[in-house]
């Protein structure tokens, strides 16, 4: 639901933080130990969770997210089973906003009718399509519209002001600001550099700006929270996963907890 995003971003907001937005792959490792890691990111210290579609093809992902994703296909993962897992998460929190981001193959060959109204059923929230142009997306758009889900879009350092109201066109919940140029989980976000391409996305959409790609440390996440509304950590997380062979679960969310302390401290003085 829209409203569950909206609520989330003005609860930060009145904290005066920033969201703390954490990333894992559905299916990895494995079905159980992929819900159970799900079922504890809110207590851990996530405010928004995004929630990886496994595809064969993911472009913008670097080699952890990569080979997360072949993990959680290789174990049987598909959609359906993604939604599974919502539905399943929403038994015992109806308050964490979910975002499923992947790539349009898995959605389209749903249907983005049939795809939007099971996922709003089974709980989520919003979509990120990586590889969705804005100018190809109204039919996604229409479904998801018709659904209650928000179509989060993402801007990146060379989205120009020709390109930018483009971009924010019908996006709802929050621009996904992509700090860096690449894929995931590479290079090293820069707060200075950031925070202007934030205001202005701020300005020209009016929501919340979450960033990520080039964010794993405690510091790096601090730094970017004193500048956008969200900061967003996948690879650290998915590089836990692959990592580790004892104690998955309790590895990650230690880590998110981490980190997540690190973004609700930032701007305390």
């Amino acid at each position: 639901m829209k409203d569950r995003i909206d609520r989330r971003f003005a609860a930060c907001k009145a904290e005066d933080r920033a969201a703390f937005v954490a990333y894992v792959m559905a299916g990895d490792p494995d079905l159980a130990t992929s819900l159970e890691i799900l079922k504890g990111l809110p207590a851990a210290g996530a405010d928004v969770i995004e929630l990886g579609l496994p595809f064969s093809d993911p472009m913008a992902e670097g080699p952890t997210i990569q080979l997360a994703a072949q993990r959680s296909l290789a174990g049987g993962m598909r959609t359906k089973g993604v939604l599974e897992m919502v539905r399943e998460f929403r038994k015992a929190d109806q308050d964490t906003p979910i975002i499923l981001m992947g790539y349009l193959n898995p959605v389209y060959n749903f249907g983005y009718e049939a795809f939007g109204k099971a996922a709003a059923e089974a709980g989520v929230d919003g979509l990120i399509m990586v590889d969705c142009p804005p100018e190809e997306a109204d039919p996604l758009a229409d479904a998801l519209d018709a659904a209650g889900l928000s179509l989060i879009r993402l801007a990146t350092p060379t989205t120009d002001e020709a390109r930018m109201p483009v971009v924010v066109r019908r996006t709802s919940g929050f621009i996904y600001y992509v700090s860096v140029a690449g894929v995931t989980g590479v290079k090293e976000a820069d707060e200075t550099a950031v925070a202007p391409y934030v205001t202005r996305l701020r300005a020209a959409s009016g929501l919340p700006v979450a960033v990520g790609f080039g964010i794993k440390t405690p510091e790096r996440a601090a730094a970017v929270a004193r500048v956008a509304d969200a900061v967003v950590v996948g690879s650290a997380f998915v590089e836990v996963v692959g990592s580790t062979n004892e104690n998955v679960t309790s590895s990650v969310l230690s880590k998110v907890e981490t980190l997540a302390k690190a973004v609700r401290a930032a701007r305390v003085p």
